[in-house]
């Protein structure tokens, strides 16, 4: 069974400095009927203007991944690091027992479009701990690279939760098939272009819940760039 969430059906708050699309309910965002899917729990499509970003604040007891689309997004935490996240690299973060960070666009004139992620945790009161790495081009076009995982297989980021994530970057006609395990779940995000999934179209924006579906077969509508989670 494949879900559609529409992408102009989520959250939606234009601050100016901040664009934000909200696929499950967050902070002034309340849907009963999004809280989230199986572990993920949060899937922002934000748009930072020049200058602008998030100032020093705290998260406890979740596991926070950063894709940059587009632009730079400067990073510092409570833990000495200082990072600038691009376009082709993920960021992970186990807020734990507790981080304080900020999140800034640092140029003067691009804008900086991401995606960022928390899935809850296996358990409370992990150490805090931070991650980031580059996956490049090749590893990722046309084929499924894994970005972070439980174990930190094939050299992904490691995070606390059976939970795995994948990126691809679709050329225009190509297919891609995944196969999901019994008894596990998948939720696939277009960041970018369209793809046909399993014969349903989704376009930028949307997402789809999957349960009871052994494979996906996925082909490029549109030059795409994708998430896919394989989730228990």
């Amino acid at each position: 069974m494949i879900q559609i969430r529409k992408a102009n059906e989520r959250g939606h708050f234009d601050h100016g400095w901040l664009n934000t699309y909200h696929t499950f309910s967050f902070a002034d965002y309340h849907d009963p009927r999004f809280m989230g899917f199986r572990s993920l729990r949060v899937m922002n499509d934000d748009r930072v203007a020049a200058g602008a970003g998030f100032p020093q604040h705290g998260h406890r007891d979740m596991e926070i991944i950063t894709v940059v689309l587009e632009g730079e997004l400067e990073h510092r935490d409570s833990m000495g690091n200082g990072a600038v996240l691009r376009p082709g690299e993920v960021q992970h973060m186990t807020a734990g027992t507790g981080i304080l960070h900020s999140e800034f666009n640092p140029s003067r004139a691009k804008p900086l479009h991401l995606y960022q992620i928390w899935i809850l945790p296996d358990r409370r009161g992990h150490e805090p701990g931070y991650g980031q790495k580059l996956f490049p081009d090749a590893e990722r076009t046309n084929r499924w690279r894994l970005v972070a995982s439980p174990d930190g297989s094939d050299g992904s980021l490691p995070i606390h939760q059976d939970a795995k994530l994948s990126v691809v970057t679709l050329e225009l006609g190509r297919t891609l098939e995944y196969g999901l395990a019994g008894g596990r779940y998948g939720w696939l995000q277009v960041m970018r272009g369209g793809v046909k999934l399993n014969g349903t179209q989704l376009s930028e924006g949307d997402g789809a819940a999957i349960s009871e579906e052994a494979k996906l077969q996925m082909e490029a509508s549109a030059p795409a760039e994708v998430l896919l989670f394989d989730l228990a």
